[in-house]
Order: C-alpha cells, then sequence, then structure tokens
C-alpha cells in the first residue's frame, strides 16, 4: 500500500530546513521524499499549506507515573504527535520485579506506538530502599534478546558507581557488552566525581536544573535530556540549550507525567511549543524531539522524512502552535483531524496479569502507628520542599513534640509517614515534612519512587490512618481525607501505580485529587501528591525518607531524626 502526503512543507531535521516536496510511505517505510505524484501512490492525501515531521519520541518516561496502562498511555499521547517512547519499567518492577518488566513489554506489544524498554538498573534505588524486589545483572541479562530493548535505565546509584560497586558496574557493563545504551542520572554531580560517573560509560542524563550543569555535561561528552514532566518542568530554566553548540547534544524528555496533564496540556508537542512562544526555534526543538532522540540510542532509520526511515509521520497545521492533524505510526494513519482511530489493546499473560494486581500487602493502620516516642522540645531534621524541583533541603529546626505531635501549622511543618507494603513487614519510619502548605486533612499514595512503599503526609494522625487504608482498601491508589471524610480517591489496581480505566477517566479523578489539595490547604502552585511521591527517593538530593529512616542523599547515610 502506497500513500502520498503531497503540497506539504517538510521538516528537514539533518539540515534544520523547511522544504516544498512530497512524502511517499509504502507500508510501514518511506521510499521517497522529492518529486512524486498521484500516479506513484494508491492514495493520496494533499496536505497544503501544512508541515511534515518526524512522529515525535519521549526519550525518557515511566508509563507507570502517568498511571495508565501502555494502552491508555498511546491513546492520550499519540493526538499529542509521540509515536515513540524510551519507557524505563523501574516504577512496576521495584514493586513486582522481573514480572513487571514482562508485563510492560506484553501490555505495549502490537500498539500503534512503539514503546521501546530501558531495563531498572537500580531495583532498589539504594539499600535504603526496601521494595517489592531485587534485580540483579544476571535477572536482566535475559531481556537483551528482546528487539524493543535498548539499554540499560537511569544509573541512579551515581555513588555506587563513583565507588566502583560491583554489582551495578556489572550491570552497566552487561549493556555495554551488548551494545546498548547506558542512561544517566545524577543530579547535581559535578567535577572528578562527574567525571568518574560518566567513565563508567554513562551516556546521558535528565536531572539537569540548570544551564552550568547541563554545559558542563555536555563539555565532557554527556547527552542532555531535557525534562518538561509534571514535578520538575526543567525546560524554561534549560531553554538556552536550544542554540548551538548545545542544542544537538540534548533531547526532550517528560519522565513523570500525570494523565491529566498529559491530556490538558500535551506531552512532547507541549515543550515544543513552549520553546517556540520563548522565541526560540520550533525546528530546533522538532530535531530534539525525533532525529537527535534517535540519535542517543543508536536508532537507525527513525527520526526523519527520509528514504528508507519509519513512516512515523506528523502533519501540522500550525509549526509554532505545534498544532497536529494527523499522525501516521509506521505508515498507518492512526489520528485523523486530530480524533484516534480504534483500535484494541494486546492481551497479557494471565499469570503476569494475577501477579501486578496483588501487590498490596500490610496490616489496617490506627492513628497510634503515627504517634512518635519523643517528647519536650527538641532539634529535628525536617524535609523541606523546593518549590518545582525534585530536590529537598534538610531544614533543622525546633519541634515541640508535647503540641500536636510535633505537628506546627504556623511554621507549615507537617508528618509524613513511608510504610512497607510489599511484604506486611511493618517496617515504617515518621518525620516531618515542610512546603506543602497544608493546613488539614491528610493525603496518602501508593506512588512513592522508586521503592513504592504507602506514603502520607497529614496534619493529624486520625485522619493519616483513614487515608492510608482507603489506600489499603483500593489495593494501591491516592486518597485525600479530611475530618474522616474521604474528599478525592483514584484507584491504581496495577501494582499500585496504575488504573484500569480510560485516559479520560483517570485525567478526571486526577483532576479531583488537585481540586482535594485546594481543600486540604495546599496552593495552586503546589502538586501535592506528585511531589510526594518523590520525597521517599534517597538519590535526589538532600534528605529523604525511606522505611529504614530518614537519609543524608549526600552523605548516603541513615539520619536520627532528632540532633
Amino acid at each position: 500500500m502506497r500513500t502520498l502526503l503531497k503540497n506539504g512543507t517538510v521538516i528537514n531535521v539533518f539540515t534544520g530546513e523547511e522544504e516544498q516536496a512530497q512524502v511517499l510511505m509504502e507500508d510501514d517505510r518511506i521510499v521517497g521524499v522529492g518529486d512524486y505524484n498521484e500516479q506513484d501512490a494508491d492514495e493520496t492525501q494533499d496536505v497544503s499549506g501544512r508541515y511534515i515531521c518526524p512522529g515525535f519520541i519521549d526519550g525518557h518516561i515511566h508509563i507507570e507515573s502517568t498511571m495508565l496502562t501502555p494502552g491508555e498511555f498511546a491513546r492520550a499521547a499519540l493526538p499529542h504527535g509521540t509515536t515513540s517512547v524510551m519507557a524505563d519499567p523501574h516504577e512496576i518492577a521495584n514493586v513486582c520485579g522481573a514480572a513487571g518488566i514482562r508485563y510492560m513489554l506484553e501490555a505495549s506489544e502490537g500498539i500503534p506506538m512503539t514503546v521501546y524498554i530501558m531495563l531498572p538498573s537500580c531495583v532498589p534505588a539504594t539499600g535504603f530502599d526496601e521494595s517489592g524486589a531485587v534485580l540483579t545483572a544476571e535477572d536482566l541479562e535475559p531481556f537483551y534478546s528482546h528487539p524493543r530493548v535498548l539499554g540499560l535505565a537511569e544509573v541512579m546509584d551515581y555513588p555506587g558507581v563513583i565507588a566502583r560497586d560491583r554489582e551495578i558496574m556489572k550491570k552497566i557493563r552487561a549493556a555495554i557488552r551488548h551494545g546498548r545504551t547506558v542512561n544517566g542520572h545524577a543530579p547535581l554531580l559535578s567535577g572528578r566525581e562527574l567525571d568518574c560517573y560518566i567513565a563508567a560509560g554513562i551516556g546521558d542524563d535528565h536531572e539537569c536544573s540548570s544551564v552550568q550543569e547541563a554545559k558542563e555535561r555536555i563539555r565532557k561528552g554527556q547527552r542532555v535530556m531535557i525534562r518538561q514532566g509534571t514535578a520538575a518542568p526543567n525546560l524554561r530554566d534549560l531553554l538556552p540549550l536550544l542554540e548551538e553548540p548545545w542544542a544537538h547534544r540534548c533531547l526532550l524528555v517528560s519522565d513523570d507525567k500525570h494523565a491529566a496533564d498529559l491530556l490538558n496540556n500535551g506531552h512532547i508537542d507541549a515543550a515544543i511549543r513552549m520553546a517556540a512562544q520563548d522565541g526560540r526555534n520550533p525546528i530546533t526543538a522538532i530535531r530534539m524531539a525525533t532525529l537527535w532522540a534517535a540519535e542517543c540510542f543508536g536508532l537507525c532509520g527513525v527520526g526523519a522524512i527520509a528514504p528508507g526511515y519509519t513512516a512515523d509521520i506528523l502533519v501540522l497545521d500550525d509549526l509554532h502552535q505545534v498544532r497536529i492533524r494527523h499522525v501516521y505510526q509506521k505508515g498507518r494513519m492512526i489520528v485523523e483531524n486530530g480524533r484516534m482511530h480504534p483500535w484494541n489493546p494486546p492481551a497479557v499473560c494471565p499469570d503476569l496479569e494475577k501477579n501486578v494486581r496483588s501487590s498490596f500487602h500490610i496490616n489496617v493502620l490506627s492513628e497510634r502507628d503515627f504517634y512518635m516516642k519523643q517528647s519536650g522540645k527538641q532539634k529535628c531534621h525536617v524535609i523541606r520542599l523546593v518549590k518545582h524541583q525534585l530536590i529537598t533541603e534538610d531544614w533543622i529546626t525546633d519541634i515541640d513534640f508535647d503540641k500536636k505531635g510535633g505537628v506546627d501549622l504556623n511554621r507549615d511543618i507537617l508528618k509524613i509517614a513511608v510504610a512497607e507494603r510489599h511484604k506486611n513487614t511493618g517496617h515504617k519510619c515518621i518525620g516531618f515534612i515542610s512546603g506543602t502548605g497544608m493546613k488539614r486533612g491528610a493525603a496518602a499514595s501508593s506512588i512513592a519512587h522508586d521503592s513504592h512503599n504507602l506514603i502520607i503526609i497529614g496534619t493529624n494522625e486520625a485522619d493519616m490512618a483513614a487515608a492510608g487504608n482507603r489506600v489499603r482498601e483500593m489495593g494501591g491508589g491516592c486518597a485525600a481525607v479530611a475530618d474522616g471524610n474521604i474528599l478525592a480517591e483514584l484507584p491504581l489496581p496495577v501494582s499500585g501505580l496504575m488504573s484500569e480505566a480510560s485516559a479520560p477517566a483517570v485525567a478526571e479523578q486526577n483532576q479531583k485529587l488537585w481540586e482535594s489539595e485546594r481543600l486540604l490547604g495546599v496552593p495552586g502552585d503546589v502538586e501535592l501528591f506528585m511531589l510526594m511521591a518523590f520525597t521517599s527517593l534517597p538519590v535526589i538530593p538532600h534528605l529523604k525518607i525511606t522505611t529504614q529512616g530518614l537519609v543524608d542523599v549526600d552523605r548516603q547515610r541513615i539520619v536520627p531524626l532528632c540532633e
């Protein structure tokens, strides 16, 4: 079957030029770009006045963080022009181990989006985590034979790399031996330690939050993944990278993107649009989202409008607004005039389905579970959120345990707890957090990177127990509670991470969660559930909380709550 797109303006991502040319597709490939006519094709689409560009590639995403299964994620992202993603399933792998990786491969097989997989490098993220599984280099080895596995995902254990820890180095060397890409994750690492990290074979990083940090990495040979996600929208701070000599070493990623944000604001198209609105060349951003992303992962024949390339093609009404009219994925029109053509999701092995839906094991909680043994006034470590960043600060301040158990709404100090939920060990840690703005109630979630234990933030112990118990009853999810009443909830029965519902339904529930945050007193510029999910990730500076205690990320050690 030959299809001709005629009279459009082709975005040449090799040169950055705009070209008047006809594009001829045959089955899943582009066979010609140039002087073709209707006699060369079986069908013709006249795209006069429109632009033709490659389908967008998200170079680093955790599909689980959209709270959608792979098929539903594709339904949400395809109308925004995303035809390929590099997915790191380390969220579900931390819950279900190798079965989680197999589930993501099966659930994405044959859908009209190419879901490449990067194998999780850190399950658990560090020795301070208590996840549902442990994956060794030997556990990952069989997956390298799968055609959609491209390499090793973000190596978060940068202290282990610097110390040349035996297990993490085995994983890196295995990926290199197979000729695959190794992704990085080393926020704020610099100088000699960065040199040591890169020398291990790690080729990129998505954790840059400043231009200075990004330029150091590019100068040392890494690629920079410019992240525009729900919790960490870094693009605005990194816009200067959209100029040479930096741009060709960059690609666009989302990392973590909530369903409502995806549906309402867009995906990679939103990042390109933001760049254009800032006066940057949208073609440069498109090159980051297509060819340069493909080159980062060593993909040939992907990410360009050229003979022999995969026919992942977008037809845009407007270049600066990135208005997408048609989407072709492997030569098949899957989005027409902005509307998705119907398709059926793949079947998943029943044993895998059972495995990923039986992941929540924790006893009923009571308010006594959130009492603290300390008394009087003591100096304590408090996790202080940094607005629009995943980085937190270690705030040492006086806590009066005799007044409301240490909660101090006047200083925005609340309780935070993490409870193990995979094997019912009963392990938990209780600390303090500042920066949420919450004035009443509690919020709980089974999304708590990366081990995904039960995390709860609250102003009082009774509401903390009620919120945690509601998440337990749902088999995973998110819940907001005030005065014992459920204000909003989002069930996530697939590993406590993903919903069974459609993208619009999840987005609606997601929106109600955001609205419930306002009822709890959380300011409109704080996305509580996304931020709280990262307060338990002990590889992002500076102070985090896990079931084993408060973690000083910089020194990689457990610290006591009180000095």
